[in-house]
């Protein structure tokens, strides 16, 4: 077993899945954001819901989305750290059949820009992306990821690929899903190393059917 396992992360607690997890949870999707994020609204589900302020999951979630990370002592104070950066930020309880016991949804809003992302935390401090902007992600965050966004055609896959290859860029692993035959699809490649992050930026223009691509640096402790 993994000493991981049997000692969890070093984190600001109390808990380990409703305030570290939310807390890398939250992070997560600040980087899927990619700036400051100026509005959120955040809608707590299950246990986050029902016992989540009593764990601080409020706090540590405001703190994520503001770039802190589990084992810094400011988590503690992330709602007055939210307010003094500008932050607009409503929390609200939502019932979904189905949904995580300790999962949220987050609509992130900016000028002309809106995300949504839906993910929840696992326990021990590890998390799960299940959703964005209504693509199929499931990623952890851990490695570094590329998430493409793109319509169902031939030949992306083999675009993505051979540009990670001439760059000798190794992958972890790759999930594939869409949403219909010759719909919407995604891909999430995380890697082993992404060296140069500003290079893998350009991954979008490798094929015409690439609505969006996100490069995400790991967030391994």
């Amino acid at each position: 077993m993994p000493l991981w396992n049997i000692i969890g992360p070093v984190m600001i607690g109390p808990s380990s899945s409703h305030t570290a997890g939310a807390v890398r949870l939250s992070r997560l999707v600040r980087m899927c954001w990619g700036s400051d994020i100026k509005k959120a609204d955040i809608y707590m589900r299950g246990s986050f819901a029902s016992t989540g302020y009593g764990h601080g999951t409020d706090k540590a979630i405001l703190a994520g989305l503001l770039g802190y990370k589990q084992d810094d002592p400011a988590v503690r104070s992330g709602i007055e750290l939210a307010r003094k950066a500008g932050m607009d930020f409503h929390f609200h309880e939502e019932e979904v059949d189905g949904a995580r016991a300790n999962s949220v949804r987050f609509v992130i809003s900016g000028v002309g820009r809106k995300m949504e992302a839906v993910g929840a935390s696992l326990g021990g401090g590890a998390v799960i992306l299940n959703e964005l902007d209504g693509f199929q992600v499931d990623l952890s965050g851990l490695l570094p990821t590329i998430i493409i966004m793109n319509h169902d055609v031939h030949g992306v896959v083999s675009a993505v690929t051979s540009f990670l290859s001439q760059r000798g860029i190794n992958i972890a692993s790759m999930k594939l899903h869409r949403d219909t035959c010759g719909g919407l699809a995604t891909m999430v490649l995380e890697l082993d190393s992404a060296e140069s992050l500003d290079t893998l930026k350009e991954i979008k223009g490798v094929h015409p059917a690439i609505v969006r691509a996100i490069v995400l640096e790991g967030d391994a402790d």
